[in-house]
């Protein structure tokens, strides 16, 4: 599968450029006055503990929460532009989450989870489907290795099987990049070694990827800059290797720990 068109421009736009944002759903301040710049086909982790922000954020990113103005200038810039349609802009990214994962969860087979992103629906309703888009899921299947299973139903699928439809699903439209909102939760070592192989074949690829976790184990090694985020902000920014360290993911977390390196992967022991 070919990367994306975008991460072949010579000089595409910034992917997110965010200065000063801050979000409250309801009453509480989700996000504090967050800044940051994502370039187009950069991985990057955004990593920290269950209620940092991480989700808030990433509905940020799609326009589901907007910054509130104060007195300070906020820039609230996705690919080089304040303003989007909506629906266009969600279709620039995939996005995978548990809470997707549990409303796919119903009678439906895979092929047609990943047939169902071309309409942003769950399930096709009797859509028109054309022999482009059959193309397209297929190759998607292919890509992903699930071509053998994609018409069993999802509720007879494994939490990673149906995970890597949700994937295909988000897919389809060659996304400018990839966001992945505490993608292995549920999963067991099978499953995330599979699903960790799956992404890392999308990296290489081309296809830029957005994680957002509380797990260092869910950082590929083709993943070279991290983001801390705790209590709604971004504490440290940096490369990988300098941000996963004993000092900085014991004060993240709260917790002494020891961070060890092992094939590509960073692991936290000692708490």
């Amino acid at each position: 599968m070919k990367a994306p068109s975008s991460t072949l421009q010579e000089n595409p736009p910034n992917l997110l450029e965010f200065e000063n944002v801050t979000v409250f759903h309801g009453n509480k301040k989700v996000l504090d006055s967050i800044s940051v710049l994502i370039r187009q086909g950069e991985n990057v982790a955004i990593l920290g503990p269950n209620g940092a922000g991480k989700s808030s954020f990433i509905k940020t990113i799609t326009r589901e929460f907007y910054p509130c103005i104060d007195s300070r200038e906020v820039t609230f810039r996705v690919c080089g532009k304040d303003v989007w349609d909506v629906f266009e802009l969600r279709s620039a990214f995939g996005i995978v989450s548990n809470d997707l994962q549990y409303t796919f969860t119903r009678e439906i087979t895979g092929r047609e989870v990943v047939l169902s992103g071309f309409f942003s629906s769950i399930g096709l309703f009797n859509r028109e489907i054309t022999p482009e888009m059959s193309r397209k899921a297929d190759e998607i299947c292919a890509f992903l290795e699930i071509g053998r299973i994609s018409d069993r139903p999802m509720t007879e699928m494994s939490s990673g099987e149906s995970r890597r439809f949700l994937i295909g699903r988000a897919m389809v439209h060659d996304p400018r990049i990839l966001i992945l909102d505490e993608p292995t939760n549920s999963l067991d070592l099978h499953a995330l070694h599979t699903f960790r192989q799956t992404i890392r074949k999308i990296a290489q690829s081309g296809t830029g990827i957005i994680l957002v976790t509380h797990n260092l184990h869910d950082i590929i090694p083709e993943i070279s800059r991290v983001i801390l985020m705790k209590n709604g902000r971004f504490e440290e920014d940096g490369p990988k290797e300098e941000m996963l360290t004993d000092r900085y993911i014991g004060r993240l977390f709260d917790v002494p720990v020891t961070v060890r390196y092992e094939d590509g992967y960073y692991y936290a022991t000692g708490y």
